[in-house]
């Protein structure tokens, strides 16, 4: 990234990157009035500073959920000459510090074309399935109706199946871990606060219920500035909540297999097929909702640059959902061996650009929060009710 300095009380702060050197500038002047500390989990975590170093402009980027609050209620937003724009400088922040973590590094600028990177990796893990099911059954199996359990390996063996996505999964939470690590050491956070279960709790708490998406109680801000109108936080929840639904649903899959030598496709009614097509309609809802309410916020807020990032990975999404649901009401048809070539390469690239896109956000942002609930407790002691815990007698 670019160099760049600014001046920061009296003094010259050297950053990485215009973004940076901008973030700097806006908390400074945050800092200054403090009229936005009651709106999200930012502002208090940024009155404890005074200056900025990039780990902490990082820090702050990633705990920000963007809601937009911050932009509508502040009297230096534009067109104000002091240019206060906080949603979007941090969003550019954000999504700099997404690449300039990425492991290996050499993958970073993948950030930057990432929608046609993973529009070229979907495609070719496509079509790379197609292939390989066409190459390695003849017609018969590939474009003929197979029922009962088993019918899936008939196409593609379990084990092989098990060794690709395997890798493919293995590979993603290394790339994953080891930015993970580097953000951590970054912001100046240590083991023990990562370890410490009364953080993580509170982190986990915050994270599940979108507690700072909601601009101090409002809501989400879009074009028209009515918070009323914005559904972000219910289309974040369905997404997120049919993605883990439909990896409880391949947990459950694989314990079948393994445990009790069950072979998929399952009956409509069993748990891994339930849990999949409720998590199937999480992940087509979702992020359909969250295309809409992009296309609804206010431009003035967005970092242009990372609009394809975004755009990319909700796409990616609603392929899993749509050809996952399609797979499940069309199996015992002759469309069954195509679709779950389809499917299965959607899966397959999504796996392997989950450590270059927009998925790392949440990971990140969790980090933060985790932080961010050490630096709340060292202001504000123990919450009331772990006073009340302390206070009674052994």
């Amino acid at each position: 990234m670019l160099a760049t300095e600014t001046k920061t009380s009296g003094t010259t702060a050297h950053h990485a990157s215009p973004a940076l050197a901008e973030a700097d500038r806006l908390m400074t002047v945050c800092n200054s009035c403090r009229y936005c500390e009651g709106l999200c989990a930012v502002f208090p975590a940024m009155e404890t500073r005074r200056s900025f170093a990039d780990g902490d402009l990082n820090y702050l980027a990633n705990l920000c959920h963007g809601c937009g609050a911050c932009f509508y209620d502040c009297q230096f937003s534009p067109p104000h000459a002091f240019d206060v724009n906080v949603p979007r400088v941090l969003a550019q922040v954000r999504n700099e510090s997404y690449a300039h973590y990425a492991w290996p590094r050499a993958l970073a600028p993948l950030f930057a074309r990432n929608g046609t990177a993973v529009a070229l990796v979907a495609a070719g893990s496509v079509a790379a399935f197609l292939f390989g099911f066409m190459a390695f059954n003849d017609p018969a199996v590939m474009f003929g109706r197979q029922i009962g359990e088993g019918a899936f390996y008939r196409l593609m063996p379990h084990t092989t199946m098990a060794l690709l996505f395997g890798a493919a999964f293995l590979y993603a939470l290394i790339a994953l871990g080891l930015g993970l690590l580097a953000f951590w050491r970054d912001i100046g956070e240590t083991r023990r606060t990562l370890h410490d279960a009364g953080y993580n709790w509170q982190a986990t708490q915050d994270a599940l219920r979108l507690r700072y998406l909601d601009g101090g109680g409002a809501g989400c801000m879009n074009r028209d500035g009515d918070p009323a109108k914005d559904r972000r936080r219910l289309y974040h929840h369905l997404t997120f909540y049919g993605f883990m639904l439909c990896f409880a649903s391949t947990s459950v899959a694989t314990l079948y297999h393994y445990l009790f030598g069950r072979e998929a496709p399952y009956p409509w009614w069993d748990l891994p097929v339930v849990l999949g097509t409720l998590g199937g309609i999480g992940i087509v809802v979702g992020p359909l909702g969250l295309l809409r309410a992009k296309a609804e916020r206010d431009p003035a807020m967005r970092a242009p640059e990372g609009r394809g990032m975004e755009t990319a990975f909700t796409l990616m999404l609603l392929a899993l959902g749509v050809t996952g649901l399609a797979l499940l009401v069309l199996r015992a048809t002759p469309l069954m061996g195509t679709l779950l070539a389809v499917h299965l390469g959607a899966v397959f690239g999504f796996f392997v650009t989950m450590p270059y896109g927009k998925f790392v956000h949440g990971l990140y942002r969790y980090l933060a929060l985790v932080r961010f609930a050490r630096e709340r407790k060292a202001l504000h002691g123990p919450s009331p009710s772990a006073k009340r815990a302390l206070a009674k007698p052994a």
